[in-house]
């Protein structure tokens, strides 16, 4: 993951992984960022709190993302992007990636 701003960074915590998925918990202080990152692996977002955070494309398209607790999604591999907590609020949640065979 790169990082080229003054943000702080996402914190991610691996919990489980196995032959099949890898369970990461990312935590966000208020502006901190993932750093812009390519998914390379299908993935489910388990949001553990309710907040909108910024999405920045790999084409430079910035949307605004909002999240609710206990509201699932998931995505195929290949997402490019950086993840903000533009907010005032924590933000946190679980990422569950599948590996494939």
């Amino acid at each position: 993951m790169q990082n080229n701003s003054d943000r702080p960074r996402a914190i991610p915590t691996k919990q489980a992984e196995n032959d099949a998925f890898v369970v990461t918990r990312w935590d966000f202080a208020p502006g901190a960022e993932t750093g812009r990152h390519v998914h390379e692996m299908d993935y489910v977002v388990v949001p553990l709190t309710t907040g909108t955070l910024t999405i920045e494309a790999a084409d430079g398209q910035i949307t605004q993302s909002p999240l609710t607790n206990g509201v699932s999604y998931a995505r195929y591999a290949g997402v490019d992007h950086n993840v903000i907590n533009d907010s005032d609020s924590p933000f946190s949640f679980i990422e569950i990636e599948k590996k494939t065979a």
